[in-house]
């Protein structure tokens, strides 16, 4: 009897290791590869010269966590993603202790459809598995499934929206002398409605400010800022492009997407947007997502870098990921951190599924085997 419960102790241990290394400890082994960029002093805008009390700011940047709501969705896909967004994002602020995160829209997969209660419940949902330590600030970007896109949004919806995230259609955030500004893609539509109007006119009042702080001469010391950089511009479409073509990242999109036309204002701002935006922020680096897939482009004209981010999910990405960043006034890096994939997941649980059930049988044989000796004798 002892034999055969040492057996199924070791299948069961065994089992259990599996399920810990495959659902706890993988994300530890993965994210533990991920640094915070090195700045390059030769990269740094010489026109500009940050505070001595200027301290880096290290933040981490992630999009569409899309969690399902109660209307699609099987009950253990909304539990299982769920799970490996919150191991993921946990193990990385244990790890890489980040001071500030922005996510970057569709926070919820059925925001635009949700009742008050569901929506309430969606809000403590989202709380608890992104939920940042003391120290370390969050702040949040509007998507189209959150409020809906820009000819289905409503005031009520809209409100909603910002009372919960404190996430108006423009905001400016300045942090040791860098300036992020959020952005309300679905804004950017320029047909003068109730939501476009008023970001247009706080976008004109934080150029504003930009350019004063920079010549402080030619305005009133009023509106200027503590100190000039140029911001970094933060939304949840990507600026204009034609398609993700060009883009050549590991997590791009599949080679039969990329050359799949993208929709002025439905996969990307408009091209008019965009040129205002380049044009009146003059940002150097932006940053989107919406689209599910990495991407780096370059834009000449402003000089400006833009990074569209993947889905943090991994119900739309098999290799999602997050960026990592890092500014001062005058200089910044960029990187980005691979999460564990889940075919890898996979393939770990039929190899050791695969292996406890072939260690199983021998064992059983072999407990069978003496068994009949201790018997015969």
């Amino acid at each position: 009897m002892g034999m055969y419960r040492t057996y199924f102790t070791r299948i069961s241990c065994s089992c259990f290791s599996l399920f810990f290394l495959c659902e706890y400890l993988i994300y530890y082994f993965v994210l533990i590869q991920c640094s915070w960029p090195v700045l390059d002093p030769r990269k740094a805008d010489q026109t500009i010269e940050p505070k001595d009390s200027n301290q880096m700011v290290k933040v981490m940047l992630l999009a569409d966590t899309h969690l399902l709501g109660p209307k699609h969705g099987h009950w253990f896909d909304k539990l299982r993603r769920e799970w490996q967004m919150y191991r993921a994002f946990q193990t990385a602020m244990f790890l890489q202790k980040p001071d500030v995160v922005f996510i970057l829209g569709d926070l919820f997969d059925e925001g635009q459809w949700c009742s008050p209660e569901e929506f309430n419940a969606y809000i403590d949902r989202f709380h608890s598995i992104f939920h940042v330590p003391a120290g370390t600030k969050l702040f949040v970007a509007v998507g189209n499934h959150d409020i809906g896109f820009h000819y289905k949004i409503t005031p009520y919806l809209q409100k909603r929206f910002t009372d919960a995230f404190e996430a108006p259609p423009v905001r400016l955030i300045t942090l040791e002398g860098s300036h992020f500004v959020l952005l309300n893609s679905m804004a950017m539509e320029g047909d003068g409605c109730f939501l476009c109007r008023p970001a247009e006119v706080l976008l004109s009042k934080i150029s504003r400010r930009l350019k004063c702080t920079k010549n402080p001469s030619q305005c009133s010391k009023s509106i200027s800022l503590s100190q000039y950089s140029r911001p970094i511009l933060l939304q949840h479409f990507p600026l204009y492009r034609e398609s993700d073509e060009d883009c050549n990242e590991p997590d791009e999109a599949p080679e039969d997407e990329k050359s799949q036309k993208f929709r002025e204002r439905m996969e990307c701002i408009s091209r008019e947007s965009t040129f205002s935006l380049l044009d009146m922020l003059k940002p150097r680096v932006s940053f989107g997502g919406h689209t599910h897939h990495g991407c780096h482009r370059y834009h000449t004209l402003s000089n400006t870098h833009e990074f569209t981010l993947p889905s943090f999910s991994w119900r739309n990405k098999n290799n999602p990921s997050y960026a990592l960043a890092v500014f001062t006034p005058n200089n910044y890096e960029v990187s980005k951190c691979y999460m564990p994939q889940e075919s890898t997941v996979i393939f770990l649980y039929f190899s050791g599924i695969l292996m406890i059930l072939i260690y199983a049988a021998f064992s059983y044989k072999f407990l069978c085997r003496r068994q009949r000796l201790f018997k015969v004798h």
